[in-house]
């Protein structure tokens, strides 16, 4: 008798995993997709890294090097194609791949600048076009033309679509980006795009890449037939930086990097959090100064030397918290709440096995004019924070124009994982206040010839 209830309770377990395994396919619209064990448990949320380094593994036999990811892509410099490079708008500096010509050699470039469905509302896309091409052009690249993309929405995929076929002039298109920029669902909808004037790109559509939030998921080059008249278009590997921050968090806290919705302004000070007596007397008569800032487990500000009207503007993901303390107590506080109210590291465990922020960067910031922010201070792989030097909204008096030039100075450390990068760069105009402050600069005839346009 018993051995006839065990084996209804292995049938039933073996038939619920099934009916699982079922709906999730059906979730999923797979039910007529063959897919292998790790494409399945990729498609359905599960973060499992394939390249050693990243996400929390060290390496092994069952892991792909970087090194070995960027080999199978080392053919592109000699050979002639047209690369069109994805570059991530919330990661801008992290993501841009600065030495891109080591990949593509002289082969001319479309920049795509995904995501920015992510920008705060009432963003003026005028000045972050302008923005981005001014950035561009100081990396001396042969750059054809900049777009600004939205995979979700399709704002701009026209325009790369059209600016593809005006230029690929029979040559194989390569669509080339960090990890994780967004190459898979810019693929998707290019051929959805394409699609509508294209049966070959029509018939493509079925042989769309996988999208997944954990870096490493195309293992290798993938070949498209969506073009008409000779051409291919190539899904490649997401080239790993080792400067970003996905390359030192575990696998499993990689959806908390990733922006879902769109950004949202964090300010401090900000005097509608609730802090103690002792705490907002302290900031309203002299800011920021001697106080700490994290950004979940991974960003630590110490604040040196602030103006009293000086404000930071966080930028990245909602779901990492912020939190300020007295930098006196700083070192305590990390100890105490990293793993738990800072992440991530999420957990515990995780956070004892936590390499800590072991970089420190001292920064002096030279502000002149007090209308708009001194600059931003981009976290590679997470975000940036604007630094202005005068909080927005407030007037000008006689003392603020009168400062001396010491005075327009500030000092500030931040801290960060090895071997995140920290990139001091000039602001981007988000939101409404940055189409008001920001400037376009004045052309030279021969800058006018050069630049590349930018279409959205």
């Amino acid at each position: 008798m018993g051995l006839f209830i065990e084996s209804g309770l292995q049938l039933l377990e073996d038939y619920q995993k099934k009916r699982k395994h079922f709906l999730q396919k059906k979730k999923h619209r797979q039910l007529r997709t063959v897919l292998c064990g790790r494409c399945r448990l990729l498609s359905h949320g599960q973060m499992i890294t394939a390249v050693g380094g990243n996400g929390g593994y060290s390496g092994g036999k069952q892991f792909i090097s970087a090194e070995e990811l960027r080999e199978k892509l080392s053919h592109l410099r000699h050979e002639k194609a047209l690369i069109v490079k994805l570059v991530d708008i919330v990661d801008f500096n992290g993501s841009f791949l600065a030495r891109v010509r080591d990949l593509a050699g002289a082969n001319p470039i479309i920049l795509v600048v995904t995501k920015i469905d992510l920008l705060p509302k009432e963003t003026d896309l005028n000045c972050v076009g302008d923005w981005v091409v001014e950035a561009t052009m100081k990396k001396k690249l042969n750059v054809l033309s900049v777009h600004l993309t939205s995979a979700k929405s399709l704002v701009g995929i026209s325009s790369v679509a059209s600016e593809i076929q005006k230029e690929k002039k029979g040559r194989d298109v390569y669509i080339l980006g960090s990890a994780n920029v967004g190459k898979s669902a810019f693929i998707n909808a290019l051929l959805k795009m394409m699609a509508q004037k294209d049966p070959v790109a029509a018939a493509a559509q079925r042989y769309k890449p996988l999208q997944s939030a954990v870096p490493g998921t195309t293992l290798g080059p993938i070949q498209i037939d969506a073009f008409l008249g000779g051409g291919k278009l190539y899904d490649t590997p997401g080239v790993h930086l080792h400067h970003r921050q996905a390359a030192v968090v575990h696998s499993e806290d990689l959806p908390a990097l990733a922006p879902r919705s769109r950004l949202r302004a964090q300010c401090f000070p900000n005097f509608q959090v609730a802090f103690d007596d002792t705490t907002s007397s302290r900031i309203r008569s002299n800011g920021l100064n001697g106080f700490s800032i994290f950004w979940g487990g991974l960003v630590r500000i110490d604040i040196v030397k602030f103006l009293p009207q000086t404000r930071l503007t966080f930028f990245g993901p909602k779901a990492l918290s912020i939190q300020m303390v007295s930098t006196d107590k700083a070192d305590e506080f990390y100890q105490k709440e990293v793993g738990v109210l800072l992440t991530p590291p999420t957990g515990k465990q995780r956070a004892e096995e936590w390499m800590g922020l072991e970089t420190e960067r001292q920064l002096q910031i030279k502000f002149e004019d007090i209308d708009r922010p001194a600059c931003d201070l981009a976290i590679s792989g997470l975000g940036w924070i604007a630094v202005e030097a005068f909080a927005a909204g407030r007037s000008l008096t006689t003392s603020d124009s009168d400062l001396e030039e010491t005075e327009k100075q500030l000092q500030l450390c931040i801290r960060v994982p090895k071997p995140v990068e920290i990139f001091v760069r000039p602001p981007i105009p988000v939101g409404k206040s940055g189409g008001e402050w920001y400037q376009y600069r004045e052309l030279t005839e021969k800058e006018v010839e050069v630049r590349p346009k930018w279409y959205f």
